[in-house]
C-alpha cells in the first residue's frame, strides 16, 4: 500500500515531537565534539600537567623513608593525597570533554526537559518490534557507520605512524625525554587525524538523522486539514468537541460489552472485555478499562449474563498491550484459549441443564 503521507510537518507537529524527545541527534557527533574538546585541552595543558604530576611522583616517591607511613593511617594519606592531586591534573581535560558535549547537543538541538522519552514503552521490548529495528535502513546505516569508523581509525593509525617508523625505529638507546617527544607526536597526529574524521563522520550521520526525524514526522493532506480545522476552533470549543467524543466512544465501548464472550477482571482495578466469534484469526478487546470504567464494565458484562472471570495477570497485561478492536497478540493465545474454552464450556453445560 503506498505510503500517503507526503507533506511536510507543520509547526504544531514538530512541537509534539520535541515534546516526546522526537529529535534529530548524532551521537557520533556528540562523540567526536568530546574527543576534539579533551584533545584541546590535553594540548593547552600537557607541559602543565607532566610538570604537576612530576611533582606527585617526586614527593611521594620522597615519603618513601617517612616513618609515619609505617602505619594504615599514614600510607592511607598518602595514597588519598595522591588520588586528589592527579584527579586536580585530569579535571581541565575532563571538563573541558563535558563542555565539548554539551555544546554539541546544544548546537543540535535547543534544550528542552521533557519526560516523555524515558517514559516506560512495552513496544520497546517486543521481540517483534526489536527484530525490525535488526534489520531496517536504520539497523543497516548504523553498521555502515561501525565498519567504517573501524576502517577510519585503521587508516589514521596508518597514515600518522607510517611516515614515523623510521624515526620511531631509531630511538632505541636515545634519552626518555627523546623517546617521549617523539611518541607524544605521534599520538598527537594520530588524534588530530582520528578527530577530524570522526567530525566528518558525525556531520553526515546528523544530516542523515534529520532526514529520517523529517520522514517520519510526515503528515497526510487530511491531518494537514483536521489540524487546520482544530487550529480555527477555541480552545473551549475544542475541549467540548474532545469531551463529547469521549463520551460517544465510552458509550460504544459499554454497549460492545454484552456482545463479549467473557470480561477479565483484576479483580477490582482492571477489566477488559474479549470476543470471539469466528471471523478473525484471534480474539479482539471489545471493551477494557479501570477503576470506575472497570466497575462499569463489570456491571454492563453481569447485566447482559456475560461470564466474568478473575486473572490479574492477563487482565493488565491485556488492559497494556491491546487496543479496543486490535487483536490480542500471539503471547497471550495460550492463556486467553484457556480462559475461552472455559467459557465455553460453562455455557454448554448450562444450555444442557436448561434442555
Amino acid at each position: 500500500m503506498a505510503d500517503n503521507r507526503t507533506e511536510s510537518p507543520t509547526p504544531k507537529r514538530r512541537e509534539e515531537a520535541r515534546k516526546k524527545g522526537q529529535v534529530a541527534r548524532s551521537t557520533d557527533l556528540t562523540s567526536a565534539a568530546v574527543l576534539v574538546g579533551g584533545l584541546t585541552a590535553l594540548v593547552i595543558t600537557a607541559p602543565t600537567m607532566l610538570n604537576r604530576f612530576a611533582d606527585v611522583v617526586r614527593v611521594g616517591l620522597s615519603q618513601s623513608g617517612n616513618t609515619h607511613l609505617a602505619d594504615r593511617a599514614g600510607i592511607g594519606g598518602l595514597v588519598s593525597w595522591s588520588m586528589l592531586s592527579i584527579v586536580g591534573i585530569a579535571a581541565p581535560v575532563a571538563i573541558a570533554a563535558v563542555a565539548g558535549g554539551v555544546v554539541a547537543n546544544l548546537v543540535q538541538n535547543r534544550p528542552r526537559i521533557t519526560g516523555e522519552a524515558i517514559k516506560p514503552q512495552w513496544s520497546r521490548i517486543n521481540p517483534k518490534s526489536g527484530i525490525k529495528r535488526l534489520v531496517g535502513t536504520k539497523a543497516l546505516f548504523d553498521a555502515g557507520k561501525t565498519i567504517t569508523k573501524t576502517l577510519v581509525v585503521g587508516v589514521a593509525a596508518f597514515v600518522a605512524i607510517w611516515p614515523r617508523l623510521t624515526s620511531l625505529g631509531q630511538l632505541a638507546g636515545s634519552s626518555p625525554g627523546e623517546i617521549l617527544s617523539q611518541l607524544a607526536g605521534a599520538i598527537m597526529t594520530l588524534s588530530l587525524y582520528v578527530c577530524v574524521a570522526f567530525f566528518v563522520i558525525g556531520l553526515i550521520d546528523f544530516a542523515w538523522q534529520r532526514y529520517q526525524n523529517e520522514k517520519s514526522m510526515k503528515m497526510t493532506k487530511e491531518e494537514i486539514r483536521q489540524e487546520s480545522r482544530q487550529s480555527d476552533l477555541a480552545p473551549e470549543v475544542r475541549g467540548a468537541i474532545r469531551r463529547r467524543r469521549y463520551a460517544a466512544a465510552r458509550k460504544r465501548m459499554m454497549a460492545d460489552v454484552a456482545t463479549a464472550d467473557v470480561v477479565v477482571t483484576n479483580p477490582t482495578h482492571f477489566a477488559v472485555a474479549l470476543r470471539y466469534d469466528g471471523t478473525r484469526p484471534a480474539p479482539e478487546g471489545v471493551a477494557k478499562g479501570v477503576d470506575l470504567v472497570a466497575t462499569a464494565i463489570r456491571t454492563a458484562a453481569e447485566e447482559a449474563s456475560v461470564p466474568v472471570l478473575q486473572n490479574p495477570p492477563l487482565a493488565r497485561a491485556i488492559y497494556r498491550e491491546v487496543e479496543i478492536g486490535q487483536m490480542i497478540p500471539d503471547e497471550f493465545f495460550a492463556a486467553v484459549a484457556e480462559v475461552l474454552a472455559f467459557v465455553f464450556r460453562h455455557a454448554r453445560r448450562r444450555r444442557t441443564a436448561a434442555a
